[in-house]
Formats: structure tokens, C-alpha cells, sequence
């Protein structure tokens, strides 16, 4: 009857909590926060990706080969063989402009920049090196090439070279070989020359002399000459090198970047190691089984005696003897599979390990079996 009665007594109470209802309330929890900040993260982080792959794809050598410009004289355009070049620019998908140069018979490159440029892809990728090439007829080398010979000492001048030009130069001479041939005196033309003299001024310098003003402008002047002999191996040439500045770009911020092969890099392959010293022990373990003949069972016990090397030189140095520092790690215990017979580090490892931490001699051989 008393629980009866106390179950009574409950019972109202109960009846009130139920008719009663509750107000509503929103409550703010932490994972709001979070959820926002590992959202905005997400954002960032996709943002960046889509920048690199924005910045790789404008360094791809097509899309840098649609922003080079070719400007070419319009003096070149007198040429009849320049039909061969303009058409070869015109399929090779740069741009190509006529316009006056500041030498004439000549073509200049430049890459233009894209604007805006991609923030992820460094200024340095897109530095304006503007490339010229000169256009020389056979006289016109031949003439500057004898001045080149015939200075004694340093020249003070090397022709075509403007000091204040931003552009680096490069020389082609067309037709240069036949040109010489054709100054050659034949034999019947020899015997109807009356003087000597006339039959040396036919040949203004020979082929030694070409080479060697070859020489002087590419010691002194860092000029190349380009000798080519048809305007067909000229058009070849202009593409190459059209495409090879197409490449710059991205050569360019690839070795802007850090080298892949170190450990903090993404592709590095050897062990990481953090900040809190984790990953030694695999370095050293690593580390002993370079060496000759030193199996992974045989670096476990190595490097569960002496966990760093620090410990095994301390150790070391506290041998007495030379004869008791080599042996070492001689008697070393190797864990090996059931059923085999024990196994020891043994007296050549352990002699090459204590080498390989103890000697001063750079030329110490360590593998006497080698």
C-alpha cells in the first residue's frame, strides 16, 4: 500500500512535466566553426590547385608558341627566297610581323607576356630576352671577317654589336660557300690575267681566315655565326629556334623550383624525417645496408644495439685496442628464420662498419674484396 500510495503521489507530478511543453531553443555548437574554417580550407586549397594547373597549362610550349612574335625587316622581303621563310613561319602557328628594325635584313623574337599573368607562375618565366638573327650577305661578312684578321691584339669593336642594345644577337650568312668557290680563279682565267696582282684581288680571304674570324667573334663577342647554305636551311633554322624559345618559359620555372629529389620535396624517395627526430633510426638502418654485402638482418642487429651512431662511436672510443674497436660487432647475434643455424654480424662487417665511422683517410678502402 505504501508503494501504491508513493506511485500516486508521482503521478500528478509526471502529468504536469508532460502538459507542460518545453520551449524551443537552438544551441551553437563548435562544429559550426570548424565546418566553416575546413570549408574555407577546401576552398583555398582547390583555388591553388586550379592556379598550377592554370600556370602549367600557359607555360605549355604551344600556348607560349602563339605568344611569340616574329618581326621580321622588310628588307628580308626583297630577298626571292623569302617566300620560303614567311611560309614557314605562317604554318608554325607564332605570330609574324613586318616591321622596320633597327638593323636592317634582320628578325627579332619576343614573347609576349599574358595579361594578368598567373600569380603562381614567377616574373623570371616571363622575362622579355628578345633574340635577334642578321641577315649578312657573302661581301658583307667577308669584309668585317678580313678587318677581324688583320687586328693585331684584342678588337676594340666587333661589327654588328650595338652596346646599348637590349636584344643578343646572332649572325646568318647565306650562301657563303658557294660564294667563295665562285671567287676562285680557274686555271684558264689564271692565264688570262696579266698581273699577279689581280689574280691574289679575286680572292679577298680564304677559308683558314673565315675560320678564324669565326673564332674571334665567338671568344671576344659570344656571337654565333649561322652559315647555311639556301634559304630552305635558313626557314629550317628560324623554326627550331622558335620552337626551343617556346620552351624557355617552363624550363625556366622548373628550375625556379625546388629540386624533386629532396626530402622535402613530394616525389622524394629516401625516408622522411620530422622535426621530432622520427625516421632516424630508418635513416641509419638505410645508411648500414649501402654497405657491401650487409643483408636487412644484419642492419636489425646493428641498429638494435646501437640505436644511433652516436652511440656506436661512443662506444668506439671506449675500446682500448685498434684489434678490439674492428671486432666489435663481430659477435652480434643476427635473428634468422626457425630451423637455421645462428648467425653473427661477423669480423668484415664489423671491421667496414668502424671504418666507415671512425677513419679520417678519404682514400680508405673499406671492402677489401672490391
Amino acid at each position: 500500500m505504501a508503494q501504491v500510495e508513493s506511485l500516486r503521489a508521482k503521478g500528478p507530478r509526471r502529468g504536469q512535466g508532460l502538459g507542460q511543453r518545453r520551449p524551443q531553443t537552438w544551441e551553437i555548437s563548435d562544429s559550426d566553426g570548424e565546418g566553416a574554417a575546413a570549408t574555407e580550407v577546401r576552398t583555398e586549397a582547390s583555388s591553388t590547385v586550379r592556379e598550377h594547373r592554370a600556370a602549367a597549362k600557359a607555360l605549355r610550349a604551344d600556348q607560349v608558341l602563339s605568344r611569340i612574335a616574329v618581326c621580321v625587316d622588310p628588307a628580308v622581303l626583297e630577298d626571292a627566297g623569302s617566300d620560303i621563310l614567311m611560309e614557314a613561319l605562317g604554318t608554325l602557328g607564332c605570330e609574324c610581323r613586318i616591321e622596320s628594325q633597327h638593323h636592317s635584313r634582320s628578325l627579332q623574337w619576343s614573347i609576349v607576356r599574358p595579361d594578368p599573368a598567373s600569380s603562381s607562375v614567377p616574373l623570371e618565366a616571363w622575362a622579355e630576352k628578345q633574340e635577334q638573327l642578321l641577315l649578312l650577305q657573302p661581301q658583307e661578312f667577308l669584309q668585317s671577317a678580313l678587318q677581324l684578321t688583320q687586328i693585331t691584339g684584342l678588337p676594340c669593336s666587333v661589327p654588328w654589336l650595338s652596346p646599348n642594345s637590349p636584344t643578343r644577337p646572332h649572325l646568318a650568312v647565306i650562301g657563303l660557300d658557294a660564294y667563295l668557290w665562285s671567287q676562285q680563279p680557274s686555271p684558264q682565267k689564271s692565264r688570262q690575267l696579266k698581273k699577279p696582282k689581280e689574280a691574289h684581288a679575286k680572292v679577298a680571304i680564304s677559308w683558314p681566315e673565315v675560320e678564324e674570324a669565326l673564332v674571334l667573334l665567338q671568344l671576344y663577342a659570344n656571337l654565333d655565326v649561322l652559315l647555311v647554305a639556301s634559304w630552305q636551311e635558313l626557314s629550317q633554322y628560324v623554326c627550331a629556334f622558335t620552337k626551343a624559345l617556346s620552351q624557355r618559359p617552363s624550363k625556366q620555372y622548373r628550375d625556379s623550383q625546388a629540386f624533386s629529389f629532396c626530402t622535402a620535396g613530394h616525389g622524394a624517395s629516401g625516408q622522411q624525417v620530422t622535426k621530432d627526430g622520427s625516421g632516424l633510426r630508418r635513416v641509419w638502418w638505410q645508411q648500414i645496408r649501402q654497405l657491401n654485402r650487409v643483408s636487412s638482418a644484419v642492419a636489425d642487429a646493428v641498429v638494435t644495439a646501437f640505436p644511433c651512431p652516436r652511440l656506436l662511436q661512443q662506444a668506439l672510443l671506449d675500446c682500448g685496442t685498434e684489434q678490439e674497436r674492428l671486432s666489435l660487432l663481430a659477435d652480434l647475434p643476427v635473428k634468422v628464420h626457425r630451423g637455421r643455424q645462428p648467425r653473427r654480424v661477423g669480423p668484415d662487417i664489423s671491421r667496414r662498419i668502424c671504418l666507415f665511422l671512425t677513419t679520417t683517410n678519404p682514400d680508405v678502402l673499406l671492402d677489401l674484396s672490391s
